[in-house]
């Protein structure tokens, strides 16, 4: 967190990357979205009946009547719009009128870390759990009020630094706003924080959120001045170290039934929970802690009442006590708290985006009234609750040929198995429902020379845990991984792949792919097809050519982590592209490579010609990333026989100890070559989109 005013740093680039679909402006009703003609603007008439969503009102300290603003409203009353680019969002969410703005893509920031000044009287939502807000996220400046910001996934600033002090990149931030609701949205992995309330700041609920997967996880304070009133209840608050909230002089600070969690697991380990600080004066009440070390701490000028809250495994400081004058929330609303015992299953079923919010039933933003939804979904969970207790289930009841898409939601859970989409059912998504891409795995642990229950064995192909051959295929908030023991089965071939792709327009946003050697196989339906493959946001962790294969791939805005070998030794291959005359290879871009492996001892790529194939043309492109040490000072390799410097390995404006200049052994695109290198020139006519 910083005290300075954000600025957004902009990245060079000559092609924009444009998520979503042109805006359809729609008057939303009882039956479902009006489709208008672009550039149509339409009010709702008085006759027709508004989504109850619509028409939410926010409780707690928001709901309050003060400062001239009578409790917190949104843009009720104004014209309701769908957007799906970051141009549209922008343009309703800036403008001086009210409106509830349907969020019902996934949109990404540009720059990233941008975040949008919203004014007044505004109600942005996300539809179900379509609509996403990519790479940045929303400021709400002095005086702006009246704004509720509702079921939307805000994710994916990290700029590849713990404890970010370089970048001011928050999911919500607001400086001297007042009257705002927060409520059932999944912000998490950002660059700073993920909800600063700065500056006075005041009449502000905050409720059923999940906060997830970062250093600094909701700050208030940033003030001399002791006038702010707020409500914190049934929020989420897991894989977090510090500011769970903080709150820093704050007059009421009312917080309730909030869960938080340090999970065992994870690499994230908590500093402290709540923090009262400064002169506040809280009432927290009916909460949950578990495992979390110094759950409860306050500075001595605070004020800190606890009241019925459960602390399951938890260590160190859990302070209460001040001299501050006792208050009742009740005085200023009305509020009924769950027991504390209860708290751990209400908020893990009730935080977060909702499919009803956002939505109207039978229809989807976009369509004409009355039209059905396109999007099935099948919901997959390993205790039964769902339709089907295997991914691989939900897959075979996809149908031959399915025209529109299917979403397979898959509950959090570890899934030993094997998938395979197989070419004939495409528009496939499969999503897990987790707070973190940790929550739900699909692991297995087949080798290349694993033997097959017929006879012989599976090979390299062969191998993948989840093997995705159907085009339009998107895989979102899960981990798929290949654990096979290296170590014990040092007698047969050791290319164990998690992910092979072998199909057009793959989209994989906010996933795991971890393995060993041969991770990561980007492949195409045959030699002569197109296969694109668009990664963001998302890690590959492996050792040995653990990003290859023959598909036009691009890796954007992910952490690709090097990785030791079974035996300790640090050596190895990121990529390995197999890539045919004519196409475009290997793409990363805006993206991190490190890891816990010793200096200088991984190459960035080497040529694959796959069965000694000479007239491939393998191709890496790394750009505008942050290498490590571990990066070799000359990070291309030959293979098999064949030179790299016969085929296309160059960089591009790299940072960090294991960036170069350029040399023979070190290529680097000149800027009129990178303009032909983006990320949209990979895709051609392909523009990813959350669906």
């Amino acid at each position: 967190m910083s005290s300075r005013t954000p600025r957004a740093r902009h990245r060079k680039g000559r092609t924009a990357l444009a998520f979503g679909l042109p805006l359809a402006l729609t008057a939303a009703g009882a039956l479902g979205y009006g489709l208008l003609a672009p550039g149509a603007q339409q009010h709702a008439s008085a006759a027709t009946a508004v989504p109850a969503w619509a028409a939410a009102t926010a409780d707690g300290f928001a709901s309050v009547d003060a400062l001239g603003q009578n409790g917190t409203y949104g843009g009720r009353g104004g014209e309701i719009v769908t957007v799906r680019t970051l141009a549209d969002l922008e343009k309703y969410a800036t403008a001086e009128k009210p409106y509830i703005i349907v969020v019902a893509a996934a949109i990404t920031m540009d720059p990233v870390g941008k975040e949008i000044k919203v004014q007044s009287d505004k109600t942005i939502i996300g539809s179900g759990t379509s609509g996403q807000i990519v790479g940045g996220g929303f400021f709400l400046g002095r005086g702006v009020h009246n704004v509720i910001i509702r079921n939307l996934t805000i994710r994916d600033a990290y700029q590849g630094v713990w404890n970010d002090k370089e970048h001011d990149y928050d999911g919500i931030q607001m400086d001297g706003a007042h009257h705002v609701w927060i409520d059932h949205n999944d912000i998490r992995h950002m660059a700073d924080g993920l909800i600063d309330s700065r500056k006075d700041t005041t009449y502000l609920t905050v409720s059923w959120n999940r906060l997830g997967q970062e250093n600094k996880a909701f700050g208030i304070g940033w003030t001399e001045h002791t006038t702010a009133d707020l409500t914190i209840h049934h929020n989420w608050i897991r894989e977090t170290e510090q500011r769970n909230p903080s709150t820093d002089n704050v007059a009421h600070a009312h917080l309730y039934n909030n869960y938080l969690q340090d999970e065992p697991g994870t690499t994230i380990t908590s500093s402290y929970g709540t923090y009262a600080r400064g002169t506040t004066n809280m009432l927290l009440e009916n909460s949950y802690f578990q495992g979390l070390n110094n759950p409860v701490i306050r500075d001595s000028t605070a004020t800190l009442v606890q009241r019925g809250n459960v602390f399951s495994g938890t260590a160190g400081r859990n302070e209460s006590g001040g001299t501050g004058a006792a208050w009742d929330p009740r005085s200023y609303y009305g509020y009924t708290a769950d027991k504390a015992a209860d708290v751990p299953s209400v908020v893990k079923s009730g935080a977060g985006p909702r499919t009803s919010l956002g939505t109207t039933a039978g229809t989807k933003a976009g369509t004409k009234a009355g039209t059905k939804a396109a999007v099935t979904t099948l919901t997959v969970a390993k205790d039964g609750s769902g339709q089907y207790t295997t991914v691989q289930a939900a897959v075979n009841a996809v149908p031959a040929n399915n025209p529109s898409r299917v979403v397979i939601a898959v509950k959090p859970g570890t899934y030993r198995e094997t998938v395979k989409v197989p070419s004939g059912k495409p528009h496939v998504t499969i999503q897990g429902t987790g707070g973190s891409r940790k929550d739900t795995v699909i692991v297995y642990d087949n080798a290349s020379g694993t033997p097959k229950p017929g006879g012989g064995t599976y090979g390299t192909g062969g191998s993948a845990t989840v093997a995705v051959e159907a085009d339009d295929f998107q895989a979102r908030n899960l981990s798929i991984s290949n654990d096979f023991d290296e170590r014990a089965h040092q007698d047969i071939a050791q290319q164990a792949v998690a992910l092979r792709t072998a199909a057009d327009k793959v989209f994989l946003d906010g996933v795991i792919v971890s393995g060993d050697q041969d991770t990561l196989l980007l492949d195409t339906a045959a030699k002569d097809r197109l296969g694109r493959v668009y990664m963001t946001n998302s890690y590959v962790t492996g050792n040995v050519d653990f990003v290859f294969g023959r598909a036009t791939a691009v890796l954007d805005r992910s952490v690709i982590t090097l990785k030791k070998r079974w035996d300790g030794s640090s050596a190895g291959y990121v990529t390995a592209p197999s890539t045919a005359a004519g196409r475009k290879g290997i793409l990363i871009a805006n993206s991190t490579v490190s890891g816990d492996v010793s200096d200088r001892s991984f190459y960035l790529g080497r040529p694959w010609h796959a069965g000694g194939d000479a007239g491939l043309d393998p191709q890496t492109t790394v750009r505008n990333t942050s290498l490590s040490a571990a990066v070799r000072t000359a990070p291309w390799t030959d293979m098999s026989g064949f030179s790299w410097k016969d085929d296309r390995f160059a960089e591009y404006r790299n940072t960090g100890a294991g960036a170069g200049a350029a040399s023979t052994d070190r290529p680097q695109l000149t800027d009129a070559q990178a303009a032909d290198q983006e990320v949209a020139d990979w895709l051609g006519d392909w523009t990813p989109a959350a669906s």
